[in-house]
C-alpha cells in the first residue's frame, strides 16, 4: 500500500453509497485529500488519515489543480498511501483520467476507484430510469462547463433518441435551453432539475425545456445540481398519476 494514490469516488453525498473498495481504501490511507462536494461523514472511515481539503467548485475559491497533482506526488515519493477522494466517480467530469496519466508519467503506482455519479444517483431518488426499456435507448452524460468555454453539439445531444444529463449547469441554464431549442428538442420535453443528489436536503423542480430557465429562477435552484431531460421524466410523471388515480 506504500508509496500509491488511490483515486477514489465517493458517490454524490449518501455515505451509504460508498463502495467497500473505496472504505478499504480509506482505512489504509495516511493522507487523504478530499474535495468540497464530498460529505465529511465518509471519514468515519480513516480516523488515522491526515485529511487535507484541496476543494474546486466553479464560481468559488478553489484549488489550483497543479498544486494537487504536485501534492500527491510528495506524499507517495514520501512512502505514504494517498487517497484523492472526490465527489462522484473519478472519471466522470472528475479528472480522474487525466491525474492518473501524470502520477504514471512520475513513476507513481494509481488506482482508481470507481463511485456513483450523481446523474444516476439523483435520476434513481426521484423515481428515474434513465434508460426505461421501450423509453429511452441511451443515456447522454454531458457537462455544459468546458475548460476552453467551446460549445456543445446541441443538434446532436437534441436528437440523439437518449437521455441527456447535464452537469454543472446551473449557472449556463440560459445557454442550455437556447442550445437544445436551436438543436431541434421539442420545447415540451420533460426535465427533471434536482439539487444535492442523494443528499437529505435533496430538492426537485420539474419542468420541460421551454420552461426551465424560469422555472429554476423560482425554485431558487442552486449548485450543485444536475437536470435530467428526455422522456423518461415525464414517463416517472405518468406512473406516479396512475398510482394516485388506482
Amino acid at each position: 500500500m506504500n508509496a500509491k494514490v488511490w483515486l477514489v469516488g465517493a458517490g454524490p453525498g449518501d455515505p451509504e453509497l460508498l463502495t467497500l473498495k473505496a472504505v478499504r481504501a480509506l482505512q489504509q490511507a495516511a493522507v487523504v485529500m478530499i474535495d468540497d462536494l464530498v460529505n465529511p461523514a465518509v471519514l468515519e472511515h480513516c480516523p488515522q488519515a491526515r485529511v487535507i481539503a484541496v476543494g474546486k467548485r466553479g464560481g468559488c475559491r478553489s484549488t489550483p489543480q497543479a498544486f494537487i497533482q504536485r501534492l500527491m506526488l510528495r506524499h507517495a515519493r514520501q512512502g505514504r498511501c494517498v487517497v484523492r477522494l472526490k465527489g462522484g466517480d473519478p472519471c466522470i467530469f472528475g479528472r480522474g483520467g487525466e491525474e492518473a496519466l501524470w502520477l504514471q508519467g512520475h513513476g507513481i503506482e494509481v488506482e482508481l476507484v470507481n463511485g456513483i455519479t450523481a446523474g444516476l444517483a439523483g435520476a434513481t431518488q426521484c423515481g428515474i430510469s434513465l434508460t426505461s426499456r421501450g423509453v429511452s435507448r441511451g443515456v447522454t452524460l454531458v457537462t455544459a462547463h468546458t475548460q476552453d468555454d467551446s460549445e456543445l453539439n446541441w443538434t446532436a445531444l437534441a436528437q440523439g433518441g437518449t437521455t441527456l444529463v447535464v452537469y454543472m449547469g446551473v449557472a449556463r441554464l440560459e445557454q442550455v435551453r437556447q442550445g437544445l431549442l436551436a438543436g431541434g428538442m421539442a420545447p415540451g420535453l420533460p426535465v427533471a432539475m434536482i439539487e444535492n443528489a442523494s443528499m437529505p436536503q435533496q430538492r426537485e423542480c420539474r419542468s420541460d425545456v421551454l420552461g426551465m430557465v424560469e422555472d429554476a429562477r423560482m425554485f431558487g435552484l442552486r449548485s450543485p445540481a444536475i437536470l435530467v431531460i428526455g422522456e423518461v421524466v415525464g414517463e416517472q410523471q405518468a406512473l406516479e398519476l396512475v398510482s394516485i388515480a388506482g
